[in-house]
């Protein structure tokens, strides 16, 4: 198969070289300078923008040709995607700045917040690539804008509105190279009809993906008894000597989701967009595979019981509605009025109980051993009204007010049949809460020369969480109701961006971000079968970064450009378990934090279509304080790698496309005092490079064949479960 990979990059590469060889010489047509919006909230050239910055475009897209939206992201400076199983990946997530966990991170589509309310992570089943058109990424705290979650930055995914009439349709089919090594009969189709009749502009589309999966739960255990053979020798994460004894069968999953917008243009200046988003996914696994084998009968065996082998299923539903309105008032004053609400009807997992069996459970099994579901419908309202004035034909002042409100509420639920999510009787736990959030903010941009501009912005957040509710049903203590609890954050930032060239720009921060503990951090509280409270905590307080960055972009010979930024985030009050005693543990504001690093990157462009670029990252990161556990002092932050970098060249001439990526991951760690050391393991989180390569030929005038090639040297590693190995993937699309 290795081999196999080898002669389709020879190939490539090959016809890559034919098709620039035929190329004529022609003038490259002036290209407009690139703009983003995210940083400032209002239109900036990119390498003007008071912060780190990487827009990209619909041509990239459409060249690298992701499948997910994230995946449009990982071979960004300074971005850590995590897909440990590819896409049946729950826990994927989208990081900046060595500020780990995804509740650090914001993640906007079309300025509408994705970040759930509950945990402050996002669920990314059901978006689909081809419904945007670019993605802005601005690195640095921007709470003085945006507020809480914006602690390392602000990933925007913008949606596209049609100028003319297109329709597209996609169908593809892909599978790995060794079957149970990645993702097993994947199916993709899309479905995307926009147009725009005078003023009226609509678009609508819907996606889907399918797959059977491949195994990627394995089962462990420290022994294995006498007269029972298959078992596979292997480490824990610690270094532990282990058995491999089986997995939880083929990890398969679907999402979908569909698109519907409007937009009306009552003039240039004017103009209101409703947008509705519906997106679904769900995960399942098919019989479980036990590896040992008893040596006198030659049966299968399930060590040590079989529901050790048993995995539950999951999925998601999640509307949500927008609507914004852009106007211009006094031939000035600029106004834009952004709502959405943010609706998940179901958010779902089951867990597998004692007496569970691989078929379901047997008649008369209590409800309590069978399994049990649990739910989180959560609900968030937002309203963001902003303002852009000029002033003093040197200044831009943008200004505004913002709302947000939040809802979870956690059920769970016993089962008659784990198999049957649907078959609920009694309650077990019930956990929720309500949080809101005003705001008002406000940033001036000042040309003090026509080199030299000056950014001063602040916010002020007023934040208040209420209705904390818990009940363990049966359970002493419970159920519990806690009291209301507010806090404040003011949030500055100053930057400062001087153009001593016209292909030089400098630029420095400082800024204050904050981050206010989610609803499952507040309250949810539980006690586990081993008599151990698990507390939520409805005192805690947001948790803050002040950092520091500066940066410069040079543009070198024609076509050449490079990019160098280092940075700095002092972490305060961060969010702690505790461990009281042997029975109760505790969340508490204890710790102090380090990040600190680099990022440079490097790009050429040919007037032929050919571009080659390469960045690298540098994050060192570290404790600084943990009253709740001190032995953590000193050590790397969990899931953060040291060294993250990408190289790769794209082209694109006439009919053909091509697109090849290295990417290099560190190891890092998922144990606070950093003794997870043992790689290529079940359960650890190891180094690798990777090649992935993305061809595409325009068959006709309609019609194009792309071929995905991943991992394209197999490279075996895990991301806690087992990566997904070398795979393909076909596509036909129609589009006209």
């Amino acid at each position: 198969m290795k081999k196999f990979c080898y002669i389709i990059l020879q190939l490539i590469l090959i016809f890559a070289f034919i098709q620039l060889l035929k190329a004529e010489e022609f003038k490259r047509a002036k290209e407009l300078p690139e703009v983003v919006v995210t940083a400032t909230r209002t239109e900036v050239e990119v390498r003007m923008a008071p912060a780190s910055v990487n827009v990209v475009s619909k041509e990239k897209i459409e060249v690298k040709k992701p499948k997910t939206i994230d995946e449009a992201l990982n071979d960004v400076s300074g971005v850590m995607i995590r897909r440990s199983k590819g896409l049946m990946d729950t826990l994927s997530f989208i990081t900046l700045r060595g500020l780990g966990e995804q509740k650090r991170t914001l993640i906007l589509m079309d300025g509408t917040v994705l970040n759930t309310p509950y945990v402050g992570n996002i669920k990314l089943g059901g978006f689909f690539p081809e419904d945007l058109e670019k993605i802005e990424v601005v690195k640095g705290p921007f709470s003085s804008l945006y507020g809480g979650y914006a602690m390392a930055g602000v990933v925007n995914f913008i949606t596209k509105m049609p100028e003319k009439r297109e329709v597209v349709l996609k169908t593809g089919y892909g599978s790995s190279f060794d079957r149970g090594d990645a993702m097993d009969d994947l199916k993709r189709a899309y479905f995307s009809y926009g147009d725009k009749v005078k003023n009226l502009s609509f678009f609508i589309s819907y996606g889907r993906h399918d797959t059977n999966g491949y195994p990627t739960d394995f089962v462990t255990s420290s022994k294995v008894p006498t007269g029972i053979t298959g078992a596979k020798p292997s480490y824990d994460r610690y270094g532990n000597p282990t058995y491999i004894t089986g997995n939880g069968g083929d990890n398969r999953w679907w999402d979908d989701g569909i698109t519907i917008k409007a937009q009306y243009d009552f003039s240039e200046k004017t103009k209101v967009r409703f947008t509705f988003m519906r997106n679904r996914y769900e995960y399942n696994y098919d019989k479980p595979h036990t590896y040992l084998v008893n040596a006198t009968t030659g049966l299968p065996v399930y060590y040590p019981s079989e529901v050790s082998y048993l995995s539950g299923s999951g999925g998601r539903v999640n509307n949500i509605y927008g609507t914004f309105f852009e106007t211009e008032f006094f031939k000035k004053l600029k106004t834009k009025l952004n709502v959405s609400y943010f609706d998940t009807t179901k958010d779902w997992y089951v867990t597998v109980g004692s007496k569970a069996r691989i078929w379901g459970c047997a008649p008369g099994t209590k409800p309590e051993d069978c399994g049990y579901v649990s739910n989180t419908p959560q609900k968030a309202f937002t309203a963001d009204l902003q303002f852009t004035l000029p002033i003093f034909n040197n200044q831009l002042l943008t200004f505004g007010a913002f709302y947000r409100w939040d809802y979870a509420n956690t059920k769970e639920k016993y089962l008659t049949n784990w198999k049957d999510e649907e078959s609920t009787v009694s309650l077990k736990y019930q956990s929720k809460g309500k949080a809101q959030t005003y705001a008002f903010y406000i940033q001036d941009e000042i040309l003090l020369r026509p080199d030299l501009t000056l950014y001063v912005g602040a916010r002020q957040d007023f934040w208040k969480t209420y209705d904390g509710y818990v009940n363990q049903v049966g359970s002493k203590g419970y159920p519990i109701k806690y009291p209301s609890n507010s806090e404040s954050s003011f949030n500055p930032k100053v930057a400062i961006v001087y153009k001593p060239f016209e292909k030089t720009a400098v630029r420095g921060s400082v800024g204050k971000a904050f981050r206010a503990p989610t609803i499952y951090e507040l309250y949810r509280t539980w006690t586990s079968a081993r008599g151990i409270t698990y507390a939520g905590n409805p005192e805690l307080k947001p948790e803050t970064v002040i950092s520091y960055e500066a940066g410069v972009t040079q543009d070198l010979w024609k076509g050449a450009k490079v990019n160098f930024a280092i940075f700095y985030n002092k972490m305060d009050n961060l969010i702690y378990r505790k461990t009281v005693n042997a029975t109760y543990q505790d969340l508490i504001n204890v710790g102090k934090a380090e990040s600190k690093g680099w990022e440079a990157g490097f790009e050429q462009k040919f007037d032929f279509g050919l571009k080659f670029f390469a960045n690298l990252t540098y994050t060192d990161s570290k404790v600084l304080e943990n009253k709740a556990k001190p032995t953590t002092v000193g050590k790397r932050l969990t899931y953060l790698p040291l060294w993250m970098g990408n190289a790769g060249v794209e082209l694109k001439k006439g009919k053909f496309s091509a697109y090849v990526v290295g990417r290099y991951m560190d190891k890092w760690y998922s144990d606070d005092e950093n003794k997870d050391k043992k790689s290529k393991v079940y359960g650890s989180y190891d180094e690798y490079f990777v090649i992935d390569v993305r061809i595409s030929y325009q068959l006709n005038k309609f019609t194009t064949f792309s071929l995905w090639l991943d991992n394209i040297f197999d490279r075996d590693y895990y991301y806690y479960y087992k990566a997904p190995g070398a795979s393909w993937f076909t596509e036909l699309s129609i589009k006209f």
